[in-house]
């Protein structure tokens, strides 16, 4: 049976391609267990094979996935911005297949995401007057930055009072200068753009604890509803891979 690209998640879904989604990777191996329980969750929502993979620092790399796949997928990178690997890396790697392959947009920014980090702050017991700074690690690609002033608006929805946007690495606000300026009455909270725990989520405690930071929440994580953000840009593929027919 040929498997295409046009079919809907559901039921009968033997007809879908599989799923191989690709996380950065760390030297952390519970950072790494972020994205396999995630897959495993999306996986199972849509009933089709699923593979976790890698840009760097842990195996399977995505370029040796894409390069020995067995047919038809959708990839879709766990990857919270737009940028080098999106634009560069993982399409580069998808012309390794022997079999179409779709890739999908990263996961943010998106409404859901924000949700998370609402709960996180919420659960690292932030006061709903506390400022919040978001931290992400950053890039000096211009299209990150647009992405991370978007998300920045969305948590802002989410939050009463003031969200401000700082970065570890790359363009953008330094992570201390922006916990210290937006202490108001010597509380801010702070809560990680990241996915999983690694490098920078040290970086950011190490900083904003410096700064003075009241609290630091916790990172995205294999969230429930991050599983369902990567169900619907599996799905977002398929119906603009359907237009593309």
């Amino acid at each position: 049976m040929t498997v295409g690209f046009g079919q809907a998640p559901g039921r009968g879904s033997a007809t879908l391609p599989s799923l191989v989604t690709v996380a950065h990777g760390t030297r952390l191996s519970a950072g790494n267990r972020v994205a396999v329980a995630i897959t495993a969750q999306a996986r199972r929502r849509l009933e089709v094979p699923g593979t976790t993979s890698y840009v760097e620092l842990c195996r399977p790399r995505f370029t040796d996935v894409m390069a020995g796949s067995h047919g038809p997928s959708v990839a879709v990178p766990l990857l919270l911005s737009s940028g080098f690997h999106t634009r560069v890396d993982l399409p580069a790697a998808v012309a390794r297949s022997p079999y179409p392959v779709r890739l999908a947009g990263p996961l943010g920014p998106h409404p859901l995401l924000a949700e998370v980090m609402l709960r996180r702050l919420l659960g690292a017991c932030a006061r709903p007057d506390d400022p919040v700074v978001m931290a992400a690690a950053g890039s000096n690609d211009p299209a990150a930055l647009v992405d991370l002033a978007e998300m920045t608006r969305l948590l802002q929805r989410r939050w009463d009072a003031p969200v401000h946007l700082a970065t570890v690495t790359g363009c953008g606000p330094r992570l201390f200068d922006t916990v210290a300026a937006a202490r108001t009455g010597g509380r801010v909270a702070v809560v990680p753009y990241l996915l999983a725990p690694g490098h920078f989520l040290g970086q950011v405690r190490r900083r904003a604890a410096s700064a003075g930071a009241s609290l630091v929440a916790d990172v995205i994580g294999a969230d429930p509803l991050v599983a369902e953000l990567v169900v619907r840009r599996f799905a977002a593929a398929l119906r603009d891979q359907s237009r593309a027919a």
